[in-house]
């Protein structure tokens, strides 16, 4: 499946706050080399009150590494996608490495399913 990166430290904005990447990291398992984005949410604008979290989103195991670029500058790359018998062994290593408190990662139908 295609990724296309996004841009690192920039704001997206959401109906209760606003989420970004921080920054774009990889990952050496024995199922391959896995591609994730760390960064965080903060809901301040809810009606439920301030809160925030810090996560990663797993995009897949590299298959090709931004192999080309979009019209606006974005890097493209392809990505097979994690088996769920992996989720949880990954979703571990993640947040020990990293200090997130969920991994999201996305299906081949795209989706998301997120482990904490």
């Amino acid at each position: 499946m295609e990724f296309v990166h996004p841009n690192l430290g920039e704001e997206v904005e959401a109906i209760g706050g606003h989420y970004l990447f921080t920054r774009e990291e990889s990952l050496d398992h024995p199922a391959g080399r896995i591609l994730y984005l760390v960064g965080y949410a903060v809901t301040d604008r809810s009606c439920c009150g301030p809160a925030g979290c810090s996560y990663a989103v797993v995009t897949g195991r590299i298959a090709s590494l931004r192999f080309c670029l979009r019209e606006d500058g974005r890097p493209v790359s392809i990505m097979d996608p994690i088996e769920e018998s992996l989720y949880e062994d990954l979703a571990k290593a993640i947040r020990l490495k990293e200090g997130v408190t969920q991994v999201h990662f996305l299906c081949e139908n795209g989706g998301s399913r997120v482990m904490f």
